[in-house]
């Protein structure tokens, strides 16, 4: 039986209804442009994320209405100068979705996620709207952390993997001996190089390093960037700890020995257990 989205279609309706109003009596929505909406876009899709690692569905609604308003609103904008509207956004968004799952629309059978995953990737390199290349669906201003585990997970699709994940970890360890190799060759060369072109040999070493751990990640069905915001959260509230009993005590961190800080930031370590 065929659901009844009515409600849904009409609360729809509200939000297109509202933002015509807007564009036409706000000053300030009326002056908007895709240029201006863009940086705070960006900021609605953090604070969607925020939300999101905080398991706060309440916040999560709230933040999803947001970014809702800016889509609709660059779809109003896109309807003005006559280049697309609400509508096209989202036939676009429909069609795309059926050619790319014709496992449920179609005709095609596959066993497991893992292949559709796989389909998807080779239906995606297919299409003829110029992205005609792997990884050219990965923005390049995706923060460097994502960016890396989509553009493997992306290769990963068309048979570009390790054959056994346990072998990521020699290619870890390499790039381990030569980060260390090099940062030391380096630091030697420090004066005569220069500083500009040892940071940039340096960090090149770094970010093979780097992409080669997120590599390990991906293969353990781990997110990076989802383990280093968990981190960053912990070491924010032990620091965070560490500080304010400091200033209780009459104390300054500056004054403090190292292993004093540590004493305090085991304290709060404990705390959490």
């Amino acid at each position: 039986m065929k659901k009844d989205r009515s409600k849904e279609l009409a609360a729809f309706e509200r939000v297109l209804d509202i933002m015509d109003r807007l564009r036409e009596e706000c000053p300030w929505d009326r002056k908007q442009t895709f240029e201006s909406l863009r940086p705070q876009t960006i900021e609605e899709t953090y604070e969607l994320s925020d939300a999101l690692m905080n398991n706060d569905l309440q916040e999560v609604s709230k933040e999803l209405g947001d970014l809702l308003l800016h889509v609709v609103f660059y779809a109003k904008m896109g309807s003005e100068q006559g280049k697309f509207d609400i509508t096209d956004v989202m036939d676009r968004m429909c069609n795309k979705l059926i050619y790319r799952h014709p496992h449920v629309f179609g005709t095609t059978e596959v066993s497991d996620a893992e292949q559709v995953v796989r389909n998807w990737e080779q239906l995606k390199t297919a299409e003829k709207d110029g992205n005609k290349r792997v990884l050219s669906g990965v923005p390049e201003s995706m923060p460097a952390i994502i960016k890396a585990y989509r553009m493997q997970d992306k290769a990963r699709a068309v048979g570009f993997d390790w054959t056994e994940k346990e072998q990521v970890w020699d290619k870890v360890k390499e790039e381990i001996a030569e980060f260390e190799a090099e940062i030391t060759a380096l630091g030697k060369q420090k004066e005569v190089i220069g500083e500009e072109k040892y940071k940039h040999l340096a960090e090149n070493e770094l970010g093979d390093l780097l992409f080669s751990i997120i590599n390990a990640a991906r293969l353990y069905d781990l997110n990076p960037d989802t383990a280093l915001e968990s981190t960053c959260k912990k070491f924010r509230r032990r620091f965070t700890y560490l500080e304010e009993k400091t200033i209780r005590a009459g104390r300054n961190l500056k004054d403090m020995t190292l292993e004093q800080m540590d004493e305090i930031w085991n304290e709060a370590k404990s705390l959490e257990k």
